[in-house]
């Protein structure tokens, strides 16, 4: 088993004293090692925000790109090399405002692809504007008569359209943050873990206690397999529930979809390709 170590960059942290980012981080580190992943077949792609900044704090190779475009360069990175493990990571303004198009495409082509979303209900970075997830009723220094608009629900988005692997979990817990995160890198198709992380500047609101308090974990007898059961429970707010809402492993992935990966699932860098070949079967074809 490879050592945590290996994966833990040796670099100064730029988060906040206390924030829930660092749980995260120790999660991810355990189940990467628990996993016995090599780091140089891992790659962390992100867009912009303060969850983006936790592909710099692993040691992997990594892609950290533009606000709210962390899924295209990762659809991209597996579907050049599907030997590689590719984890999106952002927040919930990063991938569920800016990158919104992005998710819903990513979506529709299930690359083998595994998100984790930090979801503190708030922007961090930009200094505590709301954020896709706030509350109805949060107040910040831009919304100052308090949010209307109805808060996003990301995980009955993703069941409706048929994410096969959909998890929610608070980052207080960072046994069943690891559990999780272990088994949608494993998981076969796009994965989107929802992860509930107390913003400890800006959000005051919805701070550790508060997603203690307002949470519960799904019971041993439930059925993630049912789609429609799991659509129900993914609408149910304060509580909120944890676990793995819905799994399913009925949609074939992009990568198996791509015609040049149909008797060949080796990484295109290590292919010599016979362009006129190639040309000649897509003209035979048009």
């Amino acid at each position: 088993m490879g050592n945590i170590f290996d994966f833990e960059e040796k670099i100064d942290i730029a988060w906040c004293p206390g924030c829930g980012d660092y749980s995260i981080r120790k999660a991810l580190l355990e189940a990467l090692q628990e996993l016995n992943l090599k780091k140089e077949k891992v790659v962390l792609v992100s867009g912009i925000g303060q969850a983006a900044k936790m592909p710099q704090y692993i040691n992997t190779s990594f892609f950290n790109g533009l606000h709210g475009r962390g899924l295209p360069p990762a659809t991209a990175i597996k579907a050049c090399n599907p030997e590689l493990t590719v984890i999106a990571v952002g927040g919930d303004g990063d991938m569920y405002g800016e990158g919104g198009n992005h998710f819903l495409h990513a979506t529709r082509r299930n690359p083998d692809i595994t998100l984790f979303v930090h979801e503190n209900m708030v922007y961090g970075l930009t200094k505590g504007q709301a954020a896709p997830t706030s509350r109805t009723g949060m107040k910040t220094p831009v919304q100052v008569f308090g949010v209307f608009e109805k808060p996003l629900n990301p995980i009955a988005l993703a069941i409706s359209l048929d994410v096969t692997f959909v998890a929610r979990v608070f980052c207080g817990d960072i046994e069943q943050t690891k559990d999780v995160m272990k088994k949608a890198i494993l998981h076969k198709g796009f994965a989107l873990v929802d992860i509930f992380q107390p913003c400890v500047t800006f959000n005051k609101i919805n701070t550790f206690k508060w997603f203690k308090d307002n949470t519960y974990y799904l019971s041993g007898d439930y059925d993630p397999s049912d789609r429609t059961g799991a659509f129900k429970k993914s609408l149910e707010e304060e509580p909120f529930p944890l676990g793995i809402i819905y799994k399913s492993d009925h949609r074939t992935t992009f990568e198996e979809n791509i015609s040049v990966y149909k008797n060949d699932n080796s990484p295109l860098y290590k292919r010599e390709f016979d362009i006129k070949k190639l040309e000649a079967e897509i003209n035979a074809k048009v």
